[in-house]
């Protein structure tokens, strides 16, 4: 059986990139410090709207200092999350591509299995207490 995954849609190449996308691609490799331009925003390039929508709510969230904005929350941490969201909804694309973040970021193996038996551990009481519907007893403050 081959497990290869196939997109559904041709992946926009670089070199076909042209006008808006082209300007996203380049914001892309310059935001990451990348050479290439990763097959998520390839693909979510054969429509140039949802490309520009997407790339612009990632960059501001995921690097709020490209933006100039002094973000509350480290890019580790950002990051860690995402592994840990991308592991619970499944996303194989995801979850490789913010692994690797991490990685670069200095985090260990057994640091990134901390993070998916954190999020797996979650997964598990979020269930258990949904499921019976406990009810709250600690609240955060409002400010």
């Amino acid at each position: 059986m081959n497990d290869q995954r196939v997109a559904t849609v041709r992946p926009v190449a670089e070199s076909e990139a042209s006008g808006r996308v082209a300007e996203i691609f380049a914001d892309i490799k310059l935001t990451k410090n990348i050479d290439f331009v990763p097959n998520m925003w390839r693909v979510l390039a054969t429509n140039p709207l949802e490309l520009e929508l997407v790339w612009t709510s990632l960059k501001a969230l995921m690097h709020p200092e490209a933006t100039g904005r002094t973000p509350a929350l480290d890019p580790r941490t950002r990051e860690i999350i995402a592994l840990a969201v991308s592991a619970t909804n499944g996303c194989a694309y995801c979850v490789n591509s913010h692994t690797a973040a991490l990685r670069k970021l200095g985090l260990s193996t057994e640091g990134v299995g901390e993070v998916l038996a954190i999020a797996g551990l979650f997964n598990l009481t979020n269930a258990l207490a949904e499921g019976y519907q406990i009810e709250p007893d600690v609240l955060p403050p409002q400010d």
